[in-house]
């Protein structure tokens, strides 16, 4: 388990890059924030966890506070999911801390192409680099390529 405390950040906040670092209830507890995952069960979160590739987290005082996660191939495409800050926490720049901490990430900071489906972070998402594009937000680091 990787675990990165940034020299410029607060000292509390302590970022993740592993699954092993993110129990189902503790983000059980996170999803109950949202509209739209607030119904997901135990059982479904650590499906969920199984299946993603990777898992970035932000703990304070030892509770997790923000999570996302990435599906990816690791060379072409990537895109990231479940973009989660507690409320409490929520205008501290946690989130965009870890968006950073996620997208600089030494396993996908070289994939030209990443997206996100989020309707609801919009405007977070464009603070942080991506741009709204038919129905999706993209974060692109070359151009794409048409053959």
């Amino acid at each position: 388990m990787d675990v990165d405390r940034p020299a410029d950040k607060a000292p509390d906040y302590v970022f993740y890059d592993s699954k092993m670092a993110v129990a189902a209830i503790d983000l059980q507890e996170l999803f109950r924030f949202t509209h739209w995952g607030k119904s997901r069960s135990l059982d479904m979160i650590e499906r969920m966890l199984k299946g993603t590739n990777l898992c970035f987290s932000v703990r304070y005082d030892g509770k997790l506070v923000a999570f996302c996660r990435m599906l990816t191939d690791f060379v072409f495409r990537g895109s990231i999911w479940d973009i989660l800050v507690h409320p409490d926490h929520q205008g501290k720049g946690v989130g965009s801390r870890l968006m950073n901490y996620a997208m600089t990430h030494p396993a996908v900071r070289d994939i030209p192409i990443i997206t996100s489906f989020s309707s609801d972070l919009v405007p977070f998402l464009k603070r942080n680099g991506f741009e709204n594009r038919e129905g999706l937000m993209v974060f692109q680091r070359v151009p794409i390529e048409y053959s």
